[in-house]
Protein backbone atom coordinates (compact mmCIF):
# COMPACT_ATOMS: atom_id res chain seq x y z
CA UNK A 1 0.00 0.00 0.00
CA UNK A 2 2.84 2.40 0.83
CA UNK A 3 4.35 1.75 -2.60
CA UNK A 4 1.04 2.61 -4.29
CA UNK A 5 0.76 6.00 -2.54
CA UNK A 6 4.38 6.73 -3.47
CA UNK A 7 3.66 6.02 -7.15
CA UNK A 8 2.61 8.67 -9.67
CA UNK A 9 -1.03 7.55 -9.51
CA UNK A 10 -1.06 7.61 -5.70
CA UNK A 11 0.47 11.08 -5.59
CA UNK A 12 -2.08 12.29 -8.16
CA UNK A 13 -4.94 10.91 -6.04
CA UNK A 14 -3.55 12.61 -2.90
CA UNK A 15 -3.20 15.94 -4.69
CA UNK A 16 -6.72 15.63 -6.09
CA UNK A 17 -8.11 14.87 -2.63
CA UNK A 18 -6.24 17.83 -1.14
CA UNK A 19 -7.51 20.12 -3.88
CA UNK A 20 -11.11 18.99 -3.34
CA UNK A 21 -10.74 19.48 0.42
CA UNK A 22 -9.54 23.06 -0.12
CA UNK A 23 -12.39 23.80 -2.55
CA UNK A 24 -15.01 22.35 -0.19
CA UNK A 25 -13.64 24.32 2.78
CA UNK A 26 -13.46 27.59 0.86
CA UNK A 27 -16.90 27.22 -0.74
CA UNK A 28 -18.59 26.31 2.55
CA UNK A 29 -16.82 29.25 4.18
CA UNK A 30 -18.03 31.43 1.32
CA UNK A 31 -21.66 30.53 1.98
CA UNK A 32 -21.49 31.57 5.62
CA UNK A 33 -19.30 34.59 4.90
CA UNK A 34 -22.15 36.02 2.82
CA UNK A 35 -24.59 35.16 5.61
CA UNK A 36 -22.33 36.68 8.27
CA UNK A 37 -21.72 39.79 6.19
CA UNK A 38 -25.45 40.40 5.89
CA UNK A 39 -26.12 39.71 9.58
CA UNK A 40 -23.38 42.10 10.71
CA UNK A 41 -24.64 44.79 8.37
CA UNK A 42 -28.20 44.25 9.66
CA UNK A 43 -27.10 44.37 13.31
CA UNK A 44 -25.28 47.69 12.77
CA UNK A 45 -28.44 49.10 11.19
CA UNK A 46 -30.58 47.65 14.03
CA UNK A 47 -32.56 45.23 11.89
CA UNK A 48 -32.75 41.43 11.76
CA UNK A 49 -31.25 40.50 8.38
CA UNK A 50 -31.78 36.97 6.95
CA UNK A 51 -34.05 35.12 9.39
CA UNK A 52 -36.66 33.16 7.44
CA UNK A 53 -35.05 30.50 5.22
CA UNK A 54 -33.86 27.78 7.59
CA UNK A 55 -33.09 28.15 11.32
CA UNK A 56 -31.99 31.74 12.00
CA UNK A 57 -31.88 32.25 8.23
CA UNK A 58 -28.72 30.13 7.75
CA UNK A 59 -30.06 28.64 4.49
CA UNK A 60 -30.75 32.05 2.92
CA UNK A 61 -27.43 32.04 1.05
CA UNK A 62 -28.17 28.60 -0.43
CA UNK A 63 -31.55 29.88 -1.62
CA UNK A 64 -29.96 32.94 -3.20
CA UNK A 65 -27.29 30.82 -4.93
CA UNK A 66 -30.00 28.51 -6.31
CA UNK A 67 -31.90 31.53 -7.61
CA UNK A 68 -28.83 32.74 -9.50
CA UNK A 69 -28.17 29.30 -10.98
CA UNK A 70 -31.69 28.82 -12.39
CA UNK A 71 -32.11 32.37 -13.74
CA UNK A 72 -31.65 33.08 -17.44
CA UNK A 73 -28.19 34.19 -18.57
CA UNK A 74 -28.59 37.50 -20.42
CA UNK A 75 -25.79 38.33 -22.87
CA UNK A 76 -25.51 41.87 -24.28
CA UNK A 77 -25.92 41.95 -28.06
CA UNK A 78 -22.54 43.60 -28.65
CA UNK A 79 -20.57 41.57 -26.12
CA UNK A 80 -17.57 39.38 -26.90
CA UNK A 81 -19.23 36.15 -25.74
CA UNK A 82 -16.10 34.06 -25.16
CA UNK A 83 -14.31 36.72 -23.06
CA UNK A 84 -17.63 37.64 -21.41
CA UNK A 85 -17.95 34.13 -19.93
CA UNK A 86 -14.23 33.59 -19.39
CA UNK A 87 -13.84 36.67 -17.15
CA UNK A 88 -15.90 35.54 -14.09
CA UNK A 89 -14.54 32.01 -14.35
CA UNK A 90 -10.97 33.35 -14.39
CA UNK A 91 -11.65 35.67 -11.46
CA UNK A 92 -12.96 32.88 -9.22
CA UNK A 93 -10.40 30.26 -10.33
CA UNK A 94 -7.42 32.50 -9.55
CA UNK A 95 -8.86 33.37 -6.14
CA UNK A 96 -9.19 29.65 -5.35
CA UNK A 97 -5.74 28.84 -6.76
CA UNK A 98 -3.99 31.03 -4.19
CA UNK A 99 -5.26 28.77 -1.37
CA UNK A 100 -2.99 25.89 -2.44
CA UNK A 101 -0.09 27.64 -0.65
CA UNK A 102 -2.02 28.61 2.52
CA UNK A 103 -0.99 26.43 5.51
CA UNK A 104 -3.76 25.91 8.07
CA UNK A 105 -1.57 23.84 10.42
CA UNK A 106 1.81 22.07 10.22
CA UNK A 107 1.56 19.83 7.16
CA UNK A 108 -1.97 21.09 6.33
CA UNK A 109 -0.96 22.73 3.07
CA UNK A 110 -1.21 21.50 -0.50
CA UNK A 111 2.00 23.17 -1.74
CA UNK A 112 4.45 24.14 1.01
CA UNK A 113 6.81 25.94 -1.37
CA UNK A 114 9.77 28.07 -0.29
CA UNK A 115 8.38 31.16 -2.02
CA UNK A 116 4.80 30.64 -0.87
CA UNK A 117 4.12 34.30 -0.12
CA UNK A 118 5.51 35.27 -3.53
CA UNK A 119 3.27 32.70 -5.25
CA UNK A 120 0.16 33.99 -3.47
CA UNK A 121 1.01 37.59 -4.25
CA UNK A 122 1.58 36.75 -7.93
CA UNK A 123 -1.66 34.78 -8.30
CA UNK A 124 -3.77 37.38 -6.48
CA UNK A 125 -2.30 40.07 -8.74
CA UNK A 126 -3.67 38.22 -11.77
CA UNK A 127 -7.24 38.47 -10.52
CA UNK A 128 -7.52 41.98 -11.94
CA UNK A 129 -7.45 40.45 -15.43
CA UNK A 130 -10.85 38.88 -14.84
CA UNK A 131 -12.28 42.27 -13.90
CA UNK A 132 -10.70 44.02 -16.90
CA UNK A 133 -11.87 41.30 -19.29
CA UNK A 134 -15.41 41.43 -17.90
CA UNK A 135 -15.61 45.21 -18.23
CA UNK A 136 -14.20 45.25 -21.76
CA UNK A 137 -16.19 42.26 -23.07
CA UNK A 138 -19.51 43.76 -21.88
CA UNK A 139 -19.18 46.50 -24.53
CA UNK A 140 -20.84 49.04 -22.24
CA UNK A 141 -19.58 52.26 -20.71
CA UNK A 142 -20.39 51.56 -17.06
CA UNK A 143 -18.64 48.14 -16.92
CA UNK A 144 -15.68 49.57 -18.83
CA UNK A 145 -15.28 52.47 -16.40
CA UNK A 146 -15.62 50.10 -13.46
CA UNK A 147 -12.94 47.77 -14.81
CA UNK A 148 -10.54 50.67 -15.38
CA UNK A 149 -11.11 51.84 -11.83
CA UNK A 150 -10.48 48.35 -10.48
CA UNK A 151 -7.26 47.95 -12.46
CA UNK A 152 -5.85 51.27 -11.24
CA UNK A 153 -6.97 50.59 -7.67
CA UNK A 154 -5.52 47.08 -7.41
CA UNK A 155 -2.20 48.06 -9.00
CA UNK A 156 -1.89 51.04 -6.65
CA UNK A 157 -2.42 49.08 -3.44
CA UNK A 158 -0.48 45.98 -4.50
CA UNK A 159 2.67 48.09 -4.30
CA UNK A 160 2.04 48.83 -0.62
CA UNK A 161 1.06 45.22 0.10
CA UNK A 162 4.30 43.99 -1.47
CA UNK A 163 6.44 46.37 0.57
CA UNK A 164 4.66 45.43 3.80
CA UNK A 165 5.25 41.74 3.04
CA UNK A 166 8.97 42.47 2.48
CA UNK A 167 9.20 43.73 6.06
CA UNK A 168 7.65 40.49 7.34
CA UNK A 169 9.98 38.41 5.17
CA UNK A 170 13.02 40.24 6.57
CA UNK A 171 11.82 39.60 10.13
CA UNK A 172 11.12 35.91 9.52
CA UNK A 173 14.09 35.29 7.23
CA UNK A 174 11.97 33.27 4.82
CA UNK A 175 9.24 33.55 2.20
CA UNK A 176 7.78 30.21 3.25
CA UNK A 177 4.52 30.77 5.11
CA UNK A 178 5.10 27.87 7.49
CA UNK A 179 8.51 29.33 8.40
CA UNK A 180 6.94 32.76 8.90
CA UNK A 181 4.45 31.28 11.37
CA UNK A 182 7.16 29.33 13.19
CA UNK A 183 9.23 32.52 13.48
CA UNK A 184 6.40 33.90 15.63
CA UNK A 185 6.50 31.01 18.09
CA UNK A 186 7.44 31.95 21.64
CA UNK A 187 5.53 34.05 24.14
CA UNK A 188 2.13 33.48 22.57
CA UNK A 189 0.25 36.64 21.60
CA UNK A 190 3.19 38.90 22.52
CA UNK A 191 5.63 37.18 20.15
CA UNK A 192 3.49 37.54 17.03
CA UNK A 193 4.46 40.08 14.39
CA UNK A 194 1.41 42.28 14.99
CA UNK A 195 3.27 43.97 17.84
CA UNK A 196 6.60 44.59 16.09
CA UNK A 197 4.88 45.56 12.83
CA UNK A 198 1.72 47.18 14.19
CA UNK A 199 1.75 50.24 11.85
CA UNK A 200 2.05 47.87 8.87
CA UNK A 201 -0.79 45.72 10.20
CA UNK A 202 -3.08 48.75 9.91
CA UNK A 203 -1.78 49.56 6.42
CA UNK A 204 -2.08 45.93 5.33
CA UNK A 205 -5.70 45.70 6.47
CA UNK A 206 -6.69 48.92 4.69
CA UNK A 207 -4.80 47.88 1.56
CA UNK A 208 -6.58 44.50 1.67
CA UNK A 209 -9.91 46.36 1.62
CA UNK A 210 -8.83 48.22 -1.51
CA UNK A 211 -7.36 45.09 -3.11
CA UNK A 212 -10.63 43.18 -2.74
CA UNK A 213 -12.87 46.11 -3.78
CA UNK A 214 -14.53 46.19 -0.36
CA UNK A 215 -16.16 49.23 1.20
CA UNK A 216 -15.11 51.97 1.67
CA UNK A 217 -13.02 51.33 -1.46
CA UNK A 218 -15.73 49.69 -3.59
CA UNK A 219 -15.35 52.33 -6.32
CA UNK A 220 -15.32 49.77 -9.19
CA UNK A 221 -18.91 48.84 -8.22
CA UNK A 222 -20.11 52.24 -7.01
CA UNK A 223 -23.89 51.85 -7.34
CA UNK A 224 -24.55 55.60 -7.22
CA UNK A 225 -22.24 56.22 -10.18
CA UNK A 226 -21.73 53.02 -12.20
CA UNK A 227 -24.85 50.92 -11.46
CA UNK A 228 -22.83 47.79 -10.58
CA UNK A 229 -19.52 48.66 -12.23
CA UNK A 230 -17.84 45.86 -14.16
CA UNK A 231 -20.68 43.46 -13.19
CA UNK A 232 -23.48 45.65 -14.61
CA UNK A 233 -24.17 43.45 -17.65
CA UNK A 234 -23.79 40.14 -15.80
CA UNK A 235 -26.63 37.98 -14.51
CA UNK A 236 -27.28 34.46 -13.28
CA UNK A 237 -24.26 32.16 -12.79
CA UNK A 238 -21.57 34.50 -14.28
CA UNK A 239 -22.60 37.19 -11.79
CA UNK A 240 -22.49 34.60 -9.01
CA UNK A 241 -18.94 33.62 -10.01
CA UNK A 242 -17.78 37.25 -9.84
CA UNK A 243 -19.30 37.67 -6.39
CA UNK A 244 -17.79 34.38 -5.22
CA UNK A 245 -14.38 35.49 -6.51
CA UNK A 246 -14.56 38.69 -4.46
CA UNK A 247 -15.52 36.90 -1.24
CA UNK A 248 -12.86 34.21 -1.77
CA UNK A 249 -10.24 36.95 -2.29
CA UNK A 250 -11.40 38.54 0.97
CA UNK A 251 -11.14 35.16 2.75
CA UNK A 252 -7.61 34.86 1.35
CA UNK A 253 -6.68 38.25 2.80
CA UNK A 254 -8.07 37.15 6.19
CA UNK A 255 -5.81 34.08 5.99
CA UNK A 256 -2.77 36.19 5.06
CA UNK A 257 -3.30 38.63 7.94
CA UNK A 258 -3.63 35.67 10.32
CA UNK A 259 -0.43 34.05 9.02
CA UNK A 260 1.74 37.14 8.65
CA UNK A 261 0.78 39.06 11.79
CA UNK A 262 -1.11 36.77 14.18
CA UNK A 263 0.79 33.50 14.29
CA UNK A 264 -1.45 31.40 12.06
CA UNK A 265 -2.25 28.17 13.89
CA UNK A 266 -0.25 29.13 17.00
CA UNK A 267 -2.10 29.42 20.30
CA UNK A 268 -2.35 32.94 21.77
CA UNK A 269 -1.62 31.59 25.27
CA UNK A 270 1.55 29.55 25.91
CA UNK A 271 0.68 26.06 27.03
CA UNK A 272 -2.52 25.68 25.02
CA UNK A 273 -2.26 23.28 22.05
CA UNK A 274 -1.73 24.77 18.61
CA UNK A 275 -3.93 23.75 15.70
CA UNK A 276 -6.00 24.63 12.68
CA UNK A 277 -8.88 25.80 14.90
CA UNK A 278 -6.83 28.85 15.92
CA UNK A 279 -6.16 29.67 12.30
CA UNK A 280 -9.86 29.42 11.48
CA UNK A 281 -10.88 31.58 14.46
CA UNK A 282 -8.39 34.28 13.48
CA UNK A 283 -9.69 34.27 9.91
CA UNK A 284 -13.26 34.64 11.21
CA UNK A 285 -12.18 37.54 13.43
CA UNK A 286 -10.66 39.40 10.49
CA UNK A 287 -13.67 38.70 8.33
CA UNK A 288 -15.77 40.30 11.05
CA UNK A 289 -13.52 43.36 10.79
CA UNK A 290 -14.09 43.44 7.01
CA UNK A 291 -17.85 43.27 7.58
CA UNK A 292 -17.82 46.02 10.23
CA UNK A 293 -15.87 48.39 7.99
CA UNK A 294 -18.40 47.85 5.23
CA UNK A 295 -21.23 48.65 7.61
CA UNK A 296 -19.88 51.80 9.25
CA UNK A 297 -17.41 53.56 6.89
CA UNK A 298 -18.76 55.68 3.98
CA UNK A 299 -17.35 55.29 0.49
CA UNK A 300 -14.29 57.35 -0.46
CA UNK A 301 -14.03 59.50 -3.56
CA UNK A 302 -11.75 58.06 -6.23
CA UNK A 303 -9.19 60.87 -5.96
CA UNK A 304 -9.01 60.27 -2.20
CA UNK A 305 -8.43 56.56 -2.81
CA UNK A 306 -5.53 57.23 -5.18
CA UNK A 307 -4.04 59.91 -2.94
CA UNK A 308 -3.98 57.62 0.10
CA UNK A 309 -2.38 54.80 -1.90
CA UNK A 310 0.41 56.76 -3.56
CA UNK A 311 1.06 59.67 -1.17
CA UNK A 312 0.52 58.01 2.21
CA UNK A 313 0.76 54.22 2.08
CA UNK A 314 3.63 53.95 -0.41
CA UNK A 315 6.06 56.26 1.49
CA UNK A 316 5.13 54.74 4.86
CA UNK A 317 5.55 51.13 3.73
CA UNK A 318 8.81 51.91 1.91
CA UNK A 319 10.17 53.70 4.96
CA UNK A 320 9.18 50.76 7.16
CA UNK A 321 11.11 48.34 4.91
CA UNK A 322 14.21 50.52 5.27
CA UNK A 323 13.77 50.67 9.06
CA UNK A 324 13.25 46.91 9.43
CA UNK A 325 16.23 46.17 7.18
CA UNK A 326 18.41 48.55 9.21
CA UNK A 327 17.37 47.01 12.53
CA UNK A 328 17.86 43.48 11.20
CA UNK A 329 21.29 44.28 9.75
CA UNK A 330 22.80 46.16 12.66
CA UNK A 331 20.69 44.70 15.49
CA UNK A 332 20.14 48.15 16.94
CA UNK A 333 17.85 46.93 19.69
CA UNK A 334 19.57 43.56 20.11
CA UNK A 335 17.49 41.15 22.16
CA UNK A 336 14.46 43.44 21.95
CA UNK A 337 14.23 43.02 18.18
CA UNK A 338 15.05 39.33 18.41
CA UNK A 339 12.15 38.83 20.79
CA UNK A 340 9.48 41.02 19.21
CA UNK A 341 10.30 40.82 15.49
CA UNK A 342 11.63 37.30 15.29
CA UNK A 343 14.99 38.28 13.72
Amino acid sequence: MAEFWASSLGIAIILLAQGLAIIVFVMLSLVYMVYGDRKVWAAVQMRRGPNVVGPWGILQTFADALKFVVKEVVIPAGADKFVFFLAPFLSMTLALLAFVAIPFAPGWVMADINVGILFIFAVSSLEVYGVIMGGWASNSKFPFLGSLRSAAQMISYEVSLGLIIIGIVISAGSMNLTAIVEAQRGAGLLSWFWLAHFPMLVLFFISALAETNRAPFDLPEAESELVAGFMTEYSSTPYLLFMAGEYIAMWLMCALISLLFFGGWLSPIPGLPDGAIWMFLKMVLWFFMFAMVKAIVPRYRYDQLMRIGWKVFLPLSLGWVVLVAFLAKFEVFGTFWARWAGV
